[in-house]
């Protein structure tokens, strides 16, 4: 028997043990038609990317910082037949079952100079979109397994063709481990940055996309802050789209941030009635959080998109209880995330990642993915009932040609 992690009830469970939920996923409903029925007959290995700042990944190993730096890996997870879009399928009791839930086949830690090598061979060999990477960060009161399963059914359920990426920090998985969490957080910044700065200047490389949930949102966002203020605002022209999944942040302080950012291809997926960012509003004395907004509401709407986000209401797709990870648990919003993604960029339609193999250890390059479904139309992130702001969607910016010449080797992070 499976339980589905996505599913209404599974939300109470996560809520009554932590008030949050990891995962997150933008509100692009409605871009790609109806609900997708149909059902996989055999299981779809997954690969992730993982680069944690977490000592370990189990037990209070993985509630602290590490003290030796970033730790990496590749990691194989496979998600079963008749797997419902929008759901983790896991045991109640004892030990996951292949043909039935998401499990981790396969892992294999690497080196900063494996990890940088084994991106570079993943990346080489693909075409137009498939060569671009998303990188996932979790949020609040999220176990690092749970972290890896989410990245994977954002992965299946969005139909990214290129490659993922988990950026992992340690949380409590404690209601009362805000504070910690945050402290570990801020203290993750510079690994972040400096992991999607190396993405960037992998060879071949197309765009670098954030998909950032809750508390991961403030993280995603002060990394690439710090990124700006270093000169590098838009990751050498390969940054992609920013997607903010019930971002825990202060108003003010996104404000300050997107003075940094923009012009960027940011969107904000909120959620009026989250009860997460409710606590965490409490918890900073009623200050507004960023991701819970009234997105129905033109004033509300207006304060983010005048700081140049563009906005889209998740409230429809409530779970009646937390309200906190509903971008990553509807089947139509994951689509619309790969489409957007996915949004054709004709100057790079046809170009290849092409890698001399001297010099990089691992196996031949994977198989690329099937490329995603690009957008039906010119916004892939369709809006609430109000009016869709005024400017550009970010899906149909066509963004500057790739360098002529291969970016430059990367180093590993600090």
């Amino acid at each position: 028997m499976a339980w589905l992690r996505g599913a209404p009830i599974g939300l109470i469970f996560v809520g009554l043990a932590g008030l949050a939920q990891s995962g997150c996923e933008p509100d692009l409903s409605g871009a790609l038609g109806g609900p997708n029925v149909a059902i996989s007959t055999t299981a779809r290995p997954v690969q992730i990317f993982v680069a944690s700042t977490r000592k370990g990944e189990h037990g209070a190993a993985s509630q602290a910082l590490s003290n030796d730096g970033v730790h990496y890996a590749l990691d194989i997870v496979t998600i079963p037949p008749g797997h419902r879009p929008g759901s983790i399928e896991e045991p109640m009791w004892g030990a996951p079952n292949p043909s039935e839930h998401i499990v981790l086949a396969e892992e294999r830690s690497l080196d900063p100079d494996e990890f940088r090598n084994e991106l570079a061979s993943h990346v080489s060999g693909r075409v137009g979109v498939n060569r671009d990477v998303l990188v996932f960060v979790h949020g609040f009161n999220t176990p690092f397994d749970e972290a890896r399963d989410r990245a994977a059914q954002i992965v299946a359920d969005s139909r990214f063709g290129g490659v993922a990426v988990l950026f992992t920090w340690p949380t409590k998985h404690e209601l009362f481990g805000y504070v910690s969490d945050k402290d570990n957080a801020m203290a993750s910044r510079d690994a972040l940055q400096a992991l999607l700065q190396e993405i960037s200047a992998t060879p071949g490389v197309g765009k670098v996309h954030v998909l950032a949930h809750s508390m991961g949102g403030w993280l995603a966002m002060e990394a690439l802050r710090q990124a700006a203020i270093a000169g590098d605002r838009d990751l050498s022209g390969r940054l992609g789209e920013v997607m903010l999944a019930s971002p825990d942040i202060d108003m003010d302080v996104f404000a300050a941030q997107m003075s940094h950012l923009r012009p960027a291809d940011v969107t904000v997926l909120a959620t009026a009635n989250d009860r997460a960012l409710s606590l965490s509003s409490a918890i900073a004395q009623s200050r507004v959080r960023v991701g819970a907004i009234n997105a129905s509401k033109p004033e509300d709407r207006e304060k983010l998109e005048a700081l140049g986000a563009r906005v889209y209401d998740l409230s429809k797709y409530n779970d009646g209880w937390i309200d906190h990870g509903a971008y990553a648990d509807a089947p139509e919003v994951l689509r619309a995330i790969g489409a957007q993604m996915a949004a054709p960029r004709p100057q790079e339609v046809n170009a290849m990642s092409n890698l001399d193999a001297t010099g990089y250890g691992g196996p031949a390059p994977a198989a690329a993915a099937p490329p995603a479904p690009a957008a039906t139309s010119a916004a892939a992130l369709p809006p609430s009932s109000t009016p869709a702001p005024a400017a550009t969607p970010p899906s149909a910016i066509a963004p500057a040609a790739a360098p002529a010449t291969p970016a430059p080797t990367p180093t590993a992070p600090n």
